[in-house]
């Protein structure tokens, strides 16, 4: 089942400048178990040393912001998009 996930500009460098790949995997976990077989270190930026999404990545299935389903085991269907998001800090000027 083939899943489109769309990189962000920071972490295009792991997937040779390429905003959006191909994976495969039935849940948000198979799919990023497979974005790290396919561009080794990109699931060290996603998931914390415990395996859960860190604080800082948001991710969305299709438009739905994956904490709000299961997280990480959020199913996925053949067409599904993965956007993933790093957070952005901000401040006032």
């Amino acid at each position: 089942m083939s899943i489109t996930v769309r990189i962000p500009a920071p972490l295009r460098t792991l997937t040779q400048n390429q905003a959006e790949v191909s994976v495969e995997g039935g849940s948000v976990a198979a799919a990023v178990e497979d974005l790290e077989r396919r561009y080794p270190g990109m699931k060290a930026r996603i998931l914390d040393e415990k395996g859960a999404l860190r604080r800082y990545i948001n991710i969305f299935k299709n438009e739905d912001d994956i904490r709000s389903a299961q997280a990480l085991q959020t199913q996925l269907a053949p067409g599904d998009k993965l956007t993933i998001v790093p957070a952005i800090a901000g401040g006032s000027c």
